[in-house]
């Protein structure tokens, strides 16, 4: 297992603890408060991550005979359901106790980060789009975490149940993965992405500057880190952040980006 590997199993773990911290004292009328993602309660959110860790654990294992019958089960699923099982799964699983889904959440978190060290170097797993490394998948895992972990304190903190926790650079993987996905974006509206690479450069929550692509790019992105992670998550309207996007094509891809699986989804009105 690689060192990057370890670093970000244990940013990953961090985020997830953040979050545990932030629900396991709540009760069960508290878990069922509406969160900013339409009919998904706190519950759903946390189940949705228990879920979904569940499932890349069975993918990391899937090398073994038993890991690819129970893979196998899950792609089954998916195709008998495409639109719908992501979101049925989690409603399913909200259904739970507050207790008995937070044991499901651990578990889930623990069997994840094992299957992922145990990967066998330069192997990949499979997922509902092309195969990933552990790395790549470990990357994913933190994306939804924190962006799911951001709609729980949207619901609690308003209502005096939570505080929200001060924005880490561990979102470097987050503004990472948003920069990698980009052609994706394109590729979900059914647009071209451009030929020519941009350059994103970021501020971290710590003040450092992170930094992709070519420095002579005329099609550029500056701004805070934490903006770029909230907008690639759709979690904040492009007019709501501090970003300046130099270029008619960096304007554009602002407006569709999208760090997550799946078909774009509504992103958020305007403050």
């Amino acid at each position: 297992m690689s060192d990057l590997l370890e670093a970000l199993l244990g940013d990953l773990r961090a985020e997830g603890d953040q979050l545990w911290s932030a629900v396991a004292g709540l009760d069960a009328e508290a878990w069922a408060t509406p969160t900013p993602a339409p009919g998904w309660s706190v519950a759903t959110q946390v189940a949705h991550l228990a879920w979904t860790d569940e499932v890349a654990a069975l993918a990391a294992r899937s090398g073994t005979p038993e890991g690819k019958a129970a893979w196998d089960d899950v792609v089954l699923a998916a195709i008998g359901d495409p639109e719908g099982f992501v979101d049925t799964s989690a409603h399913e699983a909200a259904r739970l106790t507050p207790q008995a889904l937070l044991a499901r959440w651990g578990t889930a978190r623990e069997a994840l980060t094992t299957a992922l060290r145990e990967v066998p170097a330069g192997e990949k797993m499979p997922w509902f789009g092309p195969p990933m490394s552990p790395t790549s998948m470990g990357t994913a895992r933190f994306m939804e975490t924190w962006a799911h972990a951001l709609d729980v304190y949207d619901a609690l903190v308003p209502l005096g149940l939570a505080t929200r926790p001060e924005p880490s650079d561990r979102i470097r993987h987050v503004a990472h993965l948003g920069v990698r996905t980009r052609d994706f974006s394109y590729s979900v509206h059914a647009e071209q992405p451009p030929a020519e690479q941009f350059r994103v450069q970021l501020v971290s929550p710590s003040g450092e500057t992170w930094a992709w692509g070519p420095e002579e790019a005329t099609q550029t992105v500056t701004g805070s880190a934490y903006d770029f992670c909230l907008l690639v998550t759709q979690r904040v309207h492009r007019d709501d952040t501090d970003l300046v996007a130099t270029g008619a094509d960096a304007e554009h891809w602002l407006t569709i980006a999208q760090a997550f699986a799946g078909p774009a989804g509504p992103g958020r009105e305007t403050r």
